[in-house]
């Protein structure tokens, strides 16, 4: 990730430009391409400081706000998958870009799928969370009703 042109730079930039150089001529002149140059003077207009706009930082979570949400749903299918967990979080205005984010906030807040042990080869079929707590995720409609997995809280103890 490109890091921002030095303090010193972007105060001889602005020193050119109010000197009478136009944008472009000041951007050649400090080798900077011109638009960094007129995006430096846009933000020197706006904010009467040179100084880079804050880079990076801390994300929030998208589903933090809506945990009620999400674990009302998983208590009322304990079969629920991935997609489907995304599917009525959307018909709920709520969009979430991929699975992913939904399995990392899951294991974020400490919920885990328990795999149905008396049918081994079906236990895969819906998604689970490994010893390493990494995600698979398959098709809900590979299991029959009543011998599905089941949502557990890794805070509270087993199911």
């Amino acid at each position: 990730m490109p890091a921002p042109l030095s303090r010193d730079l972007r105060e001889r930039i602005v020193r050119a430009v109010e000197g009478g150089s136009s944008i472009r001529q000041a951007a050649l002149r400090f080798d900077v391409s011109p638009s960094a140059a007129v995006k430096l003077m846009r933000r020197f207009r706006e904010s009467g400081s040179p100084a880079p706009a804050r880079f990076g930082g801390h994300r929030r979570p998208i589903l933090a706000p809506h945990e009620a949400l999400v674990r009302a749903l998983l208590g009322a299918r304990s079969e629920i998958s991935l997609v489907e967990i995304q599917a009525e979080l959307r018909q709920r205005g709520i969009v979430v870009g991929a699975t992913s984010t939904i399995s990392r906030w899951l294991r974020r807040v400490g919920l885990t799928h328990k795999k149905s042990m008396d049918r081994p080869c079906v236990a895969r079929g819906l998604w689970h969370m490994d010893e390493r707590r990494s995600a698979s995720i398959y098709p809900a409609s590979l299991w029959s009703s009543g011998s599905g997995p089941s949502w557990k809280s890794a805070r509270t103890g087993p199911a």
